[in-house]
């Protein structure tokens, strides 16, 4: 029987982003969420039920992410103008 003198590593929980598709853990990253009732929304704590893409929390990435029609295709869902307009206003605000 072997024993081991360190810890078990801690799972750490990874996703990719769809701007720039590097994998990075799920806490560094900003989740969209596709919901039954919202539409597509900004899911800060990564807990609301409902499809999701993740993006880093860069301009560069989210612009990625916006163009064409990636984040529809990964939620499989079409995004209205308010849904649009929601995450261009949150992706501004970012560096």
């Amino acid at each position: 029987m072997k024993t081991s003198s360190s810890p078990a590593a801690r799972h750490i929980p990874e996703r990719t982003c769809i701007g720039c598709r590097q994998v990075k853990s799920k806490r560094e990253l900003v989740r969209i969420v596709r919901t039954a009732g919202a539409g597509v929304v900004v899911d800060e704590k990564g807990k609301t039920a409902g499809r999701g893409a993740y993006l880093c929390r860069t301009k560069r990435c989210w612009e990625q992410g916006m163009k064409g029609n990636r984040l529809e295709s990964v939620l499989r869902a079409a995004l209205t103008r308010e849904d649009r307009e929601r995450l261009e206003n949150y992706g501004s605000r970012l560096q």
